[in-house]
């Protein structure tokens, strides 16, 4: 193989590596397939235009054509001329595809959907890498620039994932970048002329023979490098301070600890879908409860708990999670002799709802469900594992109603210093004026938690606000100086605004997402929707734990304790089920073809998707989908051992039937054994050296393979055999020869430590001359074609004959 046709395929392969940290992001990753061809087209391009040869820009551009040529057969078709020529629908609708995509990547959690416009971003954007790669370090022989291209590959992969690409992706894509430069060392160190350092490889056909030295030293050398280079990459953060979260850890905070009991979980922000969920125009049902709450408006189902705020989004926190405990243990904060209703309800979870937060009252004391559940105990969350998800999902929560009073809340205490330290953090760069704003609006309050309620009044009903889930959902700080100054926005600007508006007076806060109660049925259940998905802020008071507030105005309820005048009542004690809310688990009702809008926005018509990375319907995955990634899986799998099924195939063939009966087969027999002997010594470190006679050979293998009796007597008879098939005039058939070489194989086994039986085994040294045998049939194919090109050029050059 030439040097530029073996960079060409390093570069595709580097290509390919350096895109394999984008497969955890999209669920399938089938796309990755499309990419390789289509990459492959391009790289060939590139190889036929360099042999033409073509001027490098022509080379460049018409690998693009090709690109483009594919892509719009593979994506846009039925758009373009003649299926193949893009014309303007075809940029139209790729435009739209690309939008569509944008769109998908921003409305669903990791792993998202394939979804045509996702797989277009992807398949196209690995495509130009490639390109980009393909240009750079063979077109224009600089592979060390092309390392940029696949650093941006690398770099979007883990951005999209919050930085947890995992420290496989980063050593795949690393290999990638060393193969490029090692295959581009190579080719500029082959034009050197003969290779310094060590002998050229022996036994390889046309080659000068060694004495076993050291082969190629410069390339063993730079292989060498670049495995430490490797290693000190993925090493070396871990000893240093302030790395904790680099490619082995998981982030800082609380998630490093040894009281994880079983890792940690870091939570992707479920805000990304929800402006998406609030615009549906059609409610679609997400869950269905029972319960033996006497009032369900303040029933809130809790997701997850985002108690970080960095200046550019709310996010949740790497923290430890463990085993679901029988009894959750007693919220933080909350005091026995606050008012305390137990609940339980009842929870059926829609076929589309594909979830992996478990939505629950808050705060939940007891749940009973099945799967591969975990819990987070700062955020009392309830967390699949495993891609455990809410899909289907039956199961029962107790919870507890809790009802502080506005003078318990009002007399509350200084919180804890560390949960003071952790959720009052605002970052530097929060506007002066979010601050100001707040100071002003909670001017006269005598305490934090009048301070709260002038808040969460101020943006539901003094402040002027309006509620439109159309302004676009800004997160960072530049968003709610925004959002304070417009006066319009949904849940998240008012949840998000209020949380770190009370972050910048001292009070704990942090955004909890999750649903709103629902819609009670006329049987007695109630409904929850997609249209019910909401965010609001929760601070923390001394005594009565996590509190909600509600500052979104014409959502959800306000809470009894933030009115000014609070309902009078005692506790009930622990509620009783009635027989009109059964805490039994009932099926929802199923779609029909009658079903009225009406039906329809109160959830009668049975579920469908749902919010967060809901698939379209309740399917499981494809078949052939799940054909072709088993076989991919396989192909993978058996990558590893194909030299050792290689070497056994061409084993058993030398080694076959004994039933040669002429000259010409006999002969053929016997070389083919001896060549079997000669690899199986070369598998076990003795490398061969074809410029001796068979008797010195035999000589040599049984030397420096430590053979002894039998095996070195094998050796020495199959020896004798060649001599005689390449001198003797007549040779005599030999027999025995396939026991010989088993007896041979036997004692290099016998004499090889426990590593060079493993080497011997699974990565035979002899599997070489597959490679070789390649390199020889494509130096062939090429140098056949020069010929027949350069005859047709000179056909083609050649005057037409004058006619009289």
């Amino acid at each position: 193989m030439s040097g530029r046709a073996r960079l060409t395929l390093a570069a595709w392969a580097a290509t390919l590596m350096g895109a394999g940290a984008l497969l955890p992001l999209v669920k399938p990753a089938t796309w990755i397939f499309t990419a390789a061809f289509v990459l492959a087209l391009v790289s060939g391009t590139g190889t036929l235009a360099r042999r033409a040869p073509l001027a490098r820009p022509l080379t460049l551009l018409a690998q693009i054509v090709v690109a483009l040529l594919a892509l719009t057969v593979i994506f846009a078709r039925e758009q373009a001329v003649l299926w193949f020529l893009p014309g303007p629908q075809v940029w139209s609708h790729a435009a739209e595809l690309f939008r569509a995509g944008a769109e998908d990547v921003g409305r669903y959690a990791i792993p998202a959907p394939d979804t045509e416009g996702i797989r277009l971003m992807l398949v196209g954007g690995v495509v130009m890498i490639g390109l980009l790669v393909d240009a750079l370090s063979v077109t224009f022989r600089k592979a060390a620039p092309a390392g940029l291209p696949l650093l941006a590959l690398y770099s979007v992969a883990a951005g999209l994932s919050g930085g947890g690409a995992g420290w496989l992706w980063f050593l795949l894509a690393a290999s990638g970048y060393l193969l490029l430069l090692l295959a581009e060392a190579r080719d500029r160190l082959s034009q050197w002329g003969r290779v310094f350092g060590g002998a050229q490889r022996s036994g390889r056909p046309g080659s000068a023979v060694g004495s076993g030295g050291p082969t190629f030293a410069p390339a063993r050398t730079g292989r060498r490098i670049g495995a430490v280079a490797m290693g000190v990459a993925l090493v070396v953060p871990l000893a240093l301070p302030g790395f904790t979260g680099g490619l082995f850890g998981s982030g800082d905070g609380e998630g490093t600890g040894g009281a994880g009991k079983g890792g940690t979980i870091s939570a992707v922000n479920p805000l990304v879908s929800l402006q998406d969920n609030l615009r549906q125009q059609e409610d679609r049902e997400v869950l269905r409860y029972r319960t033996n709450a006497r009032d369900t408006s303040g029933m809130y189902l809790r997701l997850v708990a985002l108690d970080q705020f960095d200046g550019t989004s709310w996010k949740s926190s790497v923290r430890p999670i463990e085993d679901v405990p029988e009894q959750l243990p007693w919220p933080q904060g909350l005091s026995q002799d606050v008012e305390i209703t137990e609940v339980t309800t009842n929870f059926v979870a829609s076929e589309g709802y594909e979830q992996k937060w478990l939505p629950m009252p808050y705060p939940a004391g007891r749940v009973e469900i099945d799967g591969r559940w975990r819990y987070e105990p700062a955020g009392r969350m309830l967390v699949g594992d495993d891609k455990q998800t809410t899909r289907g999902a039956r199961y029962q929560v107790s919870s507890l109603d809790v009802r502080p009073t506005p003078d318990r809340l009002a007399a509350a205490g200084p919180a804890p210093e560390k949960l003071l330290a952790e959720y009052t953090k605002v970052p530097p760069s929060l506007p002066a004026d979010v601050k100001a704003t707040a100071l002003r609006v909670t001017q006269g309050a005598a305490n934090d938690y009048e301070q709260a309620v002038k808040l969460q009044n101020w943006f539901a009903r003094d402040g002027g606000f309006r509620y439109d889930v159309e302004v676009e959902s800004g997160t960072g700080v530049q968003a709610i100086s925004r959002f304070l100054r417009d006066k319009e926005g949904f849940c998240v600007h008012f949840s998000f605004s209020m949380a770190a508006m009370a972050r910048s007076l001292g009070i704990p806060a942090r955004v909890a997402v999750g649903f709103m109660p629902g819609t009670t049925q006329t049987d007695g259940s109630v409904s929850v929707g997609i249209r019910d998905a909401h965010a609001w802020p929760e601070l923390y008071f001394e005594g009565a734990g996590w509190t909600r507030f509600e500052p979104t105005p014409s959502r959800g309820s306000t809470p009894a304790y933030t009115r000014e005048t609070t309902p009078s009542g005692t506790a009930t004690g622990p509620a009783q089920p009635q027989q009109s809310a059964s805490a039994q688990p009932s099926a929802v009702p199923s779609a029909s073809e009658s079903c009225t809008a009406q039906m329809r926005r109160l959830g009668d018509c049975g579920p469908e998707a749902a919010v967060g990375g809901v698939s379209s319907d309740g399917s499981g995955p494809d078949h052939l989908t799940v054909v072709l990634l088993t076989l991919g899986a396989l192909v993978v799998l058996s990558l590893p051992f194909l030299p050792l099924l290689w070497r056994t195939r061409v084993r058993s063939r030398r080694l076959g039937s004994e039933g040669a009966r002429g000259p010409g087969e006999t002969a053929a027999r016997t070389l083919a054994v001896w060549r079997e002997i000669n690899d199986t010594a070369w598998d076990y470190g003795v490398e061969p050296d074809e410029a001796r006679t068979p008797r010195n050979t035999a000589a040599r293998i049984v030397r420096l393979g430590g053979l002894r009796d039998e095996a070195a007597d094998a050796v020495h008879r199959v020896a004798g055999a060649v001599e005689e098939v390449l001198y003797a005039p007549r040779p005599r058939p030999a027999a025995g020869l396939a026991e010989d070489a088993a007896r041979v194989r036997a004692g290099f086994h016998a004499a090889a430590d426990r590593r060079g039986r493993l080497r011997a085994g699974l990565a035979p040294r002899s599997a070489a001359r597959v490679r070789w045998a390649a390199s020889a049939r494509w130096s062939a194919w090429s140098t056949n074609w020069a010929v027949r090109r350069h005859a047709a050029l000179s056909r083609l050059r050649r005057p037409a004959p004058k006619t009289g």
